[in-house]
């Protein structure tokens, strides 16, 4: 074994060397193509060479006193989220772990004052849906432990404002590059570096570090829209909104021993509970709510003695209910 494993190494080398002479043409031709990142001459560079000074923010609109919107202009922007969309075929670059299920959206208050969509208008209408439930780091063998889309986090906040960090924030919480571990976890020295060089991130770092870091039950977890949206009513009048889901089974976390064990015993478990939960007729339901800041009104927020009003849900609390009821088909669960 310990001559074969010599021969191989053996072999792997003079590969590198470009062959049994030792002349080292594999070395030269990679010598020719690295930079130094320590050297402030050589900067990064989009897909056709342009050197790049700045690849943590958007190009946008500014003004002196506000911040508008970003601008699909900004090509190395698009270019920088096109590749990190492309990385991984077909698995998914975050999100790859997760299980779903079926179910119904009812409307039970109409709010035509600030949107004109008719899922969120009119009450007779009970629309179809498909929830998905996922983490984020882990691949698809991980611990768990087409229409109108709504994506939403556990947790209010984000690690970045800008969208142009996202594939940095996602590569930097990956496990470590030279021995791929550890898995669907982020407590390494490139996540961390990445946070303390992003100030922007502590937000978000004192709730994943909290009692809500590690949910009980998909069905007993929280969802928010994070980023804000906007809704257009039939006089063109445009609100500002963010989107809520709030379990009727209340909100429940593990403590940090119970997701060990329970993610070293069995890696499935959110799915099973999802699946059996619905399988025995405990339908999991959601509150749906949206707060609301009209455009209007948008310099008020923080800055208005009348800005506490918009810490809640605008009195829309029960605007409507999100009801899961099927999780298979054809003897398939559906991910």
């Amino acid at each position: 074994m310990t001559q074969a494993i010599s021969s191989g190494l053996e072999k792997a080398q003079k590969a590198l060397n470009g062959g049994s002479s030792g002349s080292g043409k594999k070395i030269d031709q990679l010598a020719s193509v690295t930079k130094d990142v320590h050297d402030d001459s050589h900067r990064i560079t989009s897909d056709f060479g342009t050197k790049q000074t700045n690849t943590d923010d958007w190009l946008r609109v500014v003004t002196e006193d506000k911040i508008g919107p970003s601008l699909l202009e900004d090509a190395f922007g698009r270019e920088k989220v096109h590749r990190f969309d492309h990385e991984r075929i077909p698995e998914r670059v975050v999100h790859a772990r997760g299980a779903g299920a079926f179910g119904t959206f009812r409307l039970h208050e109409s709010a035509e004052d600030v949107t004109s969509a008719g899922i969120l208008t009119d009450t007779s209408r009970e629309t179809p849906l498909f929830t998905r439930f996922s983490t984020v780091l882990g691949s698809r063998g991980s611990a768990d432990t087409g229409n109108w889309d709504v994506v939403g986090n556990d947790i209010p906040v984000f690690f970045i404002q800008d969208a142009m960090k996202f594939p940095d924030v996602v590569h930097a919480a990956k496990p470590e590059p030279h021995n791929e571990v550890p898995q669907a976890q982020s407590a390494h020295k490139n996540f961390w570096d990445f946070s303390y060089l992003h100030p922007e991130s502590t937000h978000m770092l004192m709730w994943t570090q909290s009692d809500r870091g590690i949910p009980r039950s998909y069905r007993m977890m929280q969802g928010f829209g994070v980023n804000t949206y906007t809704l257009i009513n039939k006089k063109g009048e445009r609100s500002f909104v963010k989107f809520h889901f709030t379990p009727d089974l209340g909100i429940h976390s593990f403590v940090w021993d119970e997701a060990l064990k329970l993610g070293g015993q069995d890696p499935d478990f959110h799915r099973k509970d999802l699946y059996e939960a619905i399988d025995n007729g405990s339908f999991p339901k959601w509150q749906f709510g949206i707060q609301v800041i009209p455009e209007s009104r948008e310099d008020d927020f923080g800055k208005s003695s009348k800005s506490s009003e918009y810490e809640t849900l605008d009195g829309r609390v029960l605007l409507s209910i999100l009801r899961l009821y099927a999780a298979v088909k054809g003897s398939r669960l559906f991910w």
